[in-house]
């Protein structure tokens, strides 16, 4: 744990919040800081005039819809009455990261958890744990997206299932290289492609390395090749996968993933660089400034 975490967890347990069977809290409004809104409005300016031509309509618009105020951390009872009838999700505050039952349960049932605490200004650029602005600006407007949100409920559906079946690794990957860190093609990009992935959207580093350096593969979506792949917490990606569309996400997590996870399970897991025969290559990487090791 860090000691950014743990330092926030001790806030929380000092501040004397009560934290739920199900991990989630009040959010302590009263406790953002004239820092914490300040990271906020710094970060939300930054990424927004970033993302201009670089992120997906559907995640512009979820933006709009959601009236994200520019100036200061939002209160998420008032998001959530904006996103509740557009799809129904809802958001909960959470103290960070939540187990993983807890977690697919959440989303199975249309809540999205959010982390209460925002980062300080010595962490702008870098943040291995989510906080707020991650959680919040990176993936909520997408959930006004009526398709990605039932994406995102089926996946926390499908999670259900994958704890029992012991494959939470496969999943996770699924998650990571979709909600996390996937490219959508948009014949109206420059390259052909946008970013929809929060980890991408939430970071400016990530926002120009994905789109335009020549080291990371850009390989299209395969779901079985996609739940056998290995990936970066520390550092920008080697690889991005590359959805055509959101439908195709949802119909790809509505088959029978055990089958899949099976499958899979019979092979060693891939390199989070490797590119394989069978890939449909949208771009292979020089591989410039890679790590050797520390796929996870």
């Amino acid at each position: 744990m860090s000691a950014l975490v743990t330092e926030k967890l001790h806030e929380q347990f000092d501040a004397g919040l009560v934290t739920r069977a199900d991990f989630t809290i009040d959010q302590p409004y009263e406790r953002y800081s004239i820092a914490d809104h300040t990271v906020w409005q710094e970060l939300y300016a930054r990424q927004t005039t970033l993302l201009r031509g670089r992120v997906c309509e559907p995640f512009l618009r979820g933006i709009d819809r959601l009236g994200l105020a520019p100036d200061r951390i939002p209160n998420f009872d008032a998001l959530s009455g904006k996103l509740m009838p557009a799809t129904g999700w809802q958001i909960v505050a959470v103290p960070g990261l939540v187990p993983d039952e807890v977690f697919f349960d959440h989303l199975a049932n249309r809540r999205f958890p959010v982390t209460w605490w925002m980062r300080g200004r010595d962490k702008l650029d870098y943040l291995q744990e989510p906080d707020c602005f991650h959680d919040l600006y990176g993936h909520v407007p997408l959930l006004s997206d009526p398709v990605f949100a039932d994406y995102m409920q089926l996946y926390g559906q499908q999670g259900l299932a994958a704890v029992k079946l012991g494959v939470l690794p496969m999943l996770a990957r699924l998650y990571w290289y979709t909600v996390e860190f996937g490219l959508i093609r948009d014949a109206s990009a420059a390259a052909g492609l946008k970013i929809y992935g929060a980890g991408i959207a939430s970071s400016r580093t990530e926002s120009i390395y994905s789109l335009e350096s020549d080291a990371p593969n850009r390989l299209a979506f395969d779901l079985s090749r996609v739940v056998n792949t290995r990936y970066r917490i520390d550092t920008v990606q080697k690889t991005y996968f590359v959805i055509d569309s959101f439908e195709q996400l949802f119909e790809a997590v509505q088959q029978d993933l055990g089958a899949v996870f099976q499958q899979a399970a019979t092979r060693e897991p891939y390199r989070a660089g490797d590119v394989l025969v069978s890939d449909c290559v949208i771009q292979r990487g020089t591989g410039e400034g890679w790590l050797d090791d520390g796929d996870v």
